[in-house]
């Protein structure tokens, strides 16, 4: 079984990998600006959305996998959250198949070490693993609420992630429970430097769930990597400063350097 995924638009191409919990659809807001310079492939991760959960374990090889049966041969990859650490390792395991990498409020770890503060507190992840358990609706609806946090429109940004989360039904709790997995336990902070893709790395300096902090040190593991901060924004800077973040994805795409 294959993920869902929808293809629009004009150019080259550009997969989307949307974040935990959510969907593809949560980027549908941006097709109108960029469909018209590239093809966009936005695919829906297996048990998320209208994709179906493939059989076995829910591991980020197997997620790989999935996505790379369905994507282009060769494409910009975009990654938001869950999907920018995704669309690392697709850089890493298949750099053939990657032309420029964009992560989106992503981070190499996403839960803290003793040399890795920059990232969830490991009891935050935890506490999520456990309420996934005993009400996984609360759970996911209170995950996205922590990701506008902060936001000026973040009103506006919660509402249209509530609506956004069960319009194709309930995400799998398998794969809710995987995605977290992933999350907790995937470690790419030694394999940084070999991403040799131009690669902008975006984020929200209001973000809660990936300190701005993170910022700096990803650019000292990979030093040729870009970075844009979008001040006002939180973990989701596309639905909050869409514009913006439009104009900036362009230019680097397009052109190689994002304004600043």
């Amino acid at each position: 079984m294959q993920p869902f995924f929808e293809q629009l638009g004009q150019g080259p191409n550009l997969v989307l990998l949307h974040g935990w919990g959510i969907h593809g659809g949560i980027f549908e807001s941006l097709y109108p600006e960029l469909s018209e310079h590239f093809r966009i492939t936005n695919i829906d991760l297996p048990g998320f959305g209208r994709s179906p959960l493939p059989n076995g374990e829910y591991s980020l090889e197997r997620v790989i996998e999935q996505v790379l049966s369905v994507a282009p041969d060769n494409a910009h990859y975009l990654g938001w959250s869950l999907g920018g650490l995704i669309a690392s390792a697709i850089s890493l395991h298949a750099p053939h198949r990657v032309d420029k990498l964009v992560t989106v409020a992503s981070n190499l770890r996403f839960t803290q070490a003793d040399d890795w503060p920059f990232a969830m507190k490991s009891e935050v992840m935890n506490n999520f693993m456990t309420m996934l358990d005993e009400d996984y609706e609360s759970t996911l609806i209170r995950f996205l609420a922590i990701q506008t946090m902060g936001s000026p429109t973040q009103k506006e940004d919660i509402q249209r992630l509530k609506e956004s989360v069960f319009i194709h039904g309930q995400p799998s709790l398998k794969a809710l429970r995987g995605g977290l997995n992933i999350l907790n336990q995937t470690d790419l902070r030694d394999k940084a430097a070999d991403i040799s893709h131009p690669w902008l790395r975006v984020y929200g300096r209001l973000d809660g769930l990936v300190p701005v902090k993170a910022a700096q040190q990803i650019g000292q593991l990979s030093p040729s990597s870009e970075e844009s901060v979008f001040r006002k924004a939180s973990h989701a800077p596309f639905l909050s400063h869409p514009t913006d973040f439009c104009h900036q994805l362009k230019v680097f795409l397009q052109h190689g350097e994002a304004d600043e």
